[in-house]
């Protein structure tokens, strides 16, 4: 199905990951490079046999990718990939997923902590060069995580391994998930059906779900009606899972407490978005899965599957087409 090592040719496609460097670092003998932005991906799509893509790719490579047979995403996600249209033109995909589990989970307990210790607030008040003085209204002081109840919204490889940091903490963790009879490491796992009647008893709500066409606009306004007053909203999953509108009016409204928010439906965040100036949420640009360990992991993912085609395996590792 493609190439075989002295032949083929792998293009890593992306703005800022080191991917092409890590690659040759382990002298494989197979030919690479690196394009950095669309207008250079068009140019020369044309010569890869496989494409390490994940933000830069559009459905018009494909009339240019004459040679390319196998793609492997970056990222878990591939809701930009048209599945249908790879499978016409004989291109396999797989995902990245699991890459990232463990730095999303981590980053997601990073997220709960500083809005429970309402770290964001002591950054702002650090650089006024303001010493808050001590609070006596309970409602405003930082608070602690245990005896807190955390719902997480997708129990998979990310969602389950932050039910396990979140326990670690002495909090009480639900979790939701597709197929509940698979369990998972939280102390109740619940069909996704059960996110309504479960919202009122959650005291964070997480999102750890791929975007699919039922998890698209899952936390819409009724969704959000359905909170509690003190309950925090935070976003690992991607920014469609949320209607940002619907959210947005909630926080201007102080309908909750407040939202930690790794993705949002446009990025970058536009300028004019309300979320930036609002004191209680708290937003990392899609950096959760980020970390110096990052390009070693996906080319880990990478040369496995490329070992799979080579063998003639039907199944590759996170196979998606």
């Amino acid at each position: 199905m493609i190439p075989p090592q002295d032949q083929l040719v792998i293009c890593f496609a992306h703005v800022a990951y080191r991917l092409d460097e890590r690659f040759a670092a382990l002298g494989t003998g197979i030919r690479s490079f690196a394009v950095r932005d669309a207008e250079m991906l068009a140019t020369r799509i044309g010569e890869a046999d496989v494409l390490v893509i994940s933000g830069l790719w559009h459905n018009g490579l494909l009339d240019r990718a004459a040679k390319l047979r196998f793609i492997q995403a970056i990222g878990a996600g591939t809701d930009q990939f048209p599945r249908d249209e790879l499978k016409g033109h004989d291109i396999r995909l797989a995902s990245a997923r699991g890459v990232n589990a463990r730095a999303v989970a981590e980053h997601g307990m990073a997220l709960i902590l500083a809005l429970a210790r309402r770290l964001h607030e002591a950054r702002d008040n650090q650089a006024r060069h303001v010493w808050r003085q001590m609070i006596g209204d309970l409602a405003q002081r930082e608070d602690e995580l245990g005896g807190k109840t955390l719902l997480v919204v997708g129990l998979g490889d990310i969602g389950g391994r932050l039910a396990r940091l979140a326990k670690a903490f002495d909090m009480r963790v639900i979790g939701l998930r597709r197929d509940p009879t698979r369990g998972g490491a939280a102390d109740e796992v619940q069909p996704m059906s059960a996110l309504g009647s479960l919202l009122p008893a959650a005291d964070f709500v997480a999102l750890t779900c791929p975007l699919t066409p039922e998890t698209e606009n899952l936390i819409d306004a009724a969704a959000l009606a359905r909170m509690q007053p003190s309950a925090y909203l935070v976003n690992l999953a991607r920014g469609r899972v949320v209607d940002e509108a619907a959210l947005v009016e909630t926080l201007a409204a102080h309908r909750i407490a407040g939202a930690a928010l790794d993705v949002t439906v446009e990025e970058p965040l536009p300028p004019n978005s309300p979320l930036w100036g609002m004191e209680h949420v708290l937003v990392t640009p899609h950096t959760a899965g980020e970390t110096r360990r990052y390009e070693d992991n996906v080319i880990e993912i990478l040369r496995d599957n490329l070992d799979r085609l080579w063998r003639g395996e039907s199944q590759l590792r996170n196979q998606v087409v």
